[in-house]
């Protein structure tokens, strides 16, 4: 059994709700099954393999709440690491690969970036050498990573700025090899026009919600929610989804539909679990429902999402294999229906966060890929990010680290879209009907305001990206994921819907 130990400065960093979260991964980012414990001080990691891996492990940053840092790959040795050590010594190798990357690939890069690094070595090197002294290695090493996840930001603006009217070429990548991100250099020209949508959810927008909508949006998800169509097996009410598709049409935004099937408990009907041991029959259930919304709305609708949620899901006692045979189904019976509309797979906890806490052969990039390689018509994948939202969702990341793993994403070399539910309290919410933890030092809805103005320009700078869609629009109806709408219980505008409007302005007017 592999094993590594961290001593933690101080010890009460580490919560319980900590050692859920933490991970160790390998070159490739899958996670490994582990077992962590704070024993004496000092977290502990179990795993069945005994390779090098980087340990990734919410941590409180100063000014910053709670995000995800990565240890650098870590050899298992007798002696224990310094915990704060090792993730200044990961946030300083992040910075400085990456610098290099898009240094290669024609970035300009502001000075004040490589001077922050400069800074971040000096006091990672002053950590190192005093590591005797563990409370001042551990307050150097905690000053190194401050300075290092500022020269991250900065840089990673500079990116955002520069992408702004520019596209990329990309040379196709290899899934299965290093995990190393496709080569890319600046081209000329522009990439097509992307999407930025909400969610519409359980109801049509009244006039104020409307006026919102179309000032942020140029397109929406109409949820074709199965459960709610289709309560009793073979009697279906299209009412709201007509009503929602014919709204979205007469105000000229593009529809994307679905996931047709998610595999969730909120989204299935409660009679199909008489259907759990007979996958057969549950997959001709799945065709009947799945012909009957598509063909009914052909012709209006731009973009299909096929199926969703597929490999986090641990419900109707379904094998990896039948979980692939259902998606690759539902890719065939869309295309069979709809011979021109595009045709998307969503896939959530795109970091595969869960990988640690149940074993699996096909983790979510894998999963995608192996559908490419099948040869089904897919135009493109659906990466839903619930964040900060535990279990089921993503943890909290930094710019960097999204960047880099969009990138990684990149490989399957298909259009991607970005699915996002950010949360704006961490207080109760009881038309919430997932029971989740939230960082409650970390999520107000200024802070959900400052996520979008930050992170949701550059997940429109990469070059594969195609959409953003919000996942909840309200808070005051029935949703998935606690706070994570953009209208609060009082049906009253988040600031969020304002950083949205102007990233449509600036990016996409």
């Amino acid at each position: 059994m592999g094993l590594m130990r961290f001593v933690v400065i101080p010890p009460e960093r580490i919560t319980e709700e900590t050692l859920q979260q933490a991970y160790v991964s390998g070159v490739d980012r899958i996670a490994w099954q582990v077992d962590l414990r704070m024993e004496g001080g000092q977290l502990v990691v179990r795993r069945a393999v005994s390779e090098s891996g980087n340990l990734q492990i919410p941590w409180p940053v100063q000014g910053r709440g709670r995000l995800t840092l990565s240890t650098g790959s870590l050899m298992e040795q007798p002696r224990p690491y310094q915990l704060p050590l090792e993730l200044a010594r990961g946030t300083i190798g992040q910075l400085s690969h990456q610098l290099a990357e898009w240094r290669i690939m024609g970035l300009t890069v502001p000075e004040k970036v490589t001077r922050g690094l400069s800074e971040a070595m000096r006091c990672f090197g002053r950590a190192a050498v005093g590591e005797e002294d563990l409370w001042e290695s551990a307050k150097l090493a905690e000053q190194a990573i401050g300075v290092a996840l500022d020269a991250a930001d900065l840089m990673v603006a500079s990116y955002v700025d520069q992408a702004a009217g520019r596209h990329w070429r990309l040379a196709s990548g290899t899934v299965g090899g290093t995990g190393v991100t496709p080569v890319a250099r600046w081209g000329g020209g522009e990439k097509p026009l992307a999407l930025l949508g909400g969610n519409l959810g359980s109801r049509l927008p009244d006039q104020s919600a409307a006026e919102q909508f179309l000032r942020c949006f140029n397109a929406a998800v109409v949820p074709v929610c199965w459960r709610e169509i289709e309560t009793d097996q073979g009697n279906r009410r299209w009412d709201l989804c007509d009503r929602q598709i014919e709204w979205c049409r007469a105000h000229a935004l593009k529809v994307c539909g679905g996931p047709l099937l998610q595999l969730d408990p909120r989204s299935l009907p409660d009679w199909l679990y008489l259907y759990e041991d007979d996958f057969d029959n549950l997959c001709s259930c799945v065709t009947e429902f799945i012909r009957a919304a598509v063909t009914r709305y052909r012709g209006k609708v731009d973009y299909w999402q096929s199926a969703g949620r597929l490999t986090s899901a641990e419900i109707l006692a379904l094998s990896e294999e039948e979980k692939l045979r259902l998606a690759a189904g539902t890719i065939e019976l869309v295309r069979s229906c709809d011979g021109e509309v595009p045709i998307l797979l969503s896939l959530d906890q795109p970091w595969g966060e869960y990988l640690s806490h149940r074993e699996t052969d096909l983790p979510p990039l894998y999963f995608a890929d192996a559908l490419v390689r099948a040869g089904l018509d897919l135009r493109g994948v659906v990466l839903e990010i619930n964040l900060g939202y535990h279990p089921g969702g993503t943890l909290a990341r930094t710019p960097l680290d999204f960047s880099r793993q969009l990138d990684h994403w990149g490989l399957l070399n298909l259009p991607l879209f970005v699915s996002l539910t950010v949360p704006s309290a961490a207080d109760d919410d009881p038309l919430a009907q997932r029971r989740v933890q939230i960082a409650r030092d970390s999520w107000t809805a200024a802070a959900q305001q400052s996520w979008v103005a930050r992170y949701v320009p550059l997940i429109l700078s990469k070059p594969l990206v195609q959409g953003v869609f919000w996942n909840q629009l309200y808070d005051s109806q029935p949703h998935d994921f606690p706070h994570g709408g953009l209208f609060d219980r009082q049906d009253r505008p988040k600031p969020a819907l304002g950083s949205l409007a102007a990233i449509r302005q600036a990016h996409l007017a």
